[in-house]
């Protein structure tokens, strides 16, 4: 388990920085999380915390780029709409 949310937080960290890959790496990311806080509970191996750390970083990242979009896309909607 920790392995599996070793690689998963890998994944979410690397796509929350692709834009199309934002709306994917924080469900990668949390599913990451969730398997490494179940690996800690058994035992706690370097494996399972890097995986918790990578997760938590690759969420923040997936969000903050999200948050980017989203605010990307509402100035361009004003900015057309403001041409009209």
């Amino acid at each position: 388990m920790a392995i599996a949310g070793l690689i998963l937080g890998i994944l979410g960290a690397i796509g929350g920085w692709i834009p199309g890959l934002n709306y994917i790496a924080w469900l990668l990311a949390i599913i990451g999380i969730v398997l490494s806080a179940m690996a800690m509970k058994r035992e706690k191996s370097g494996v399972a915390i890097a995986g918790l750390v990578l997760s938590i970083v690759g969420l923040v990242i997936a969000l903050a780029g999200l948050i980017c979009l989203l605010v990307c896309a509402g100035v361009v909607a004003g900015a057309a709409s403001s041409m009209l």
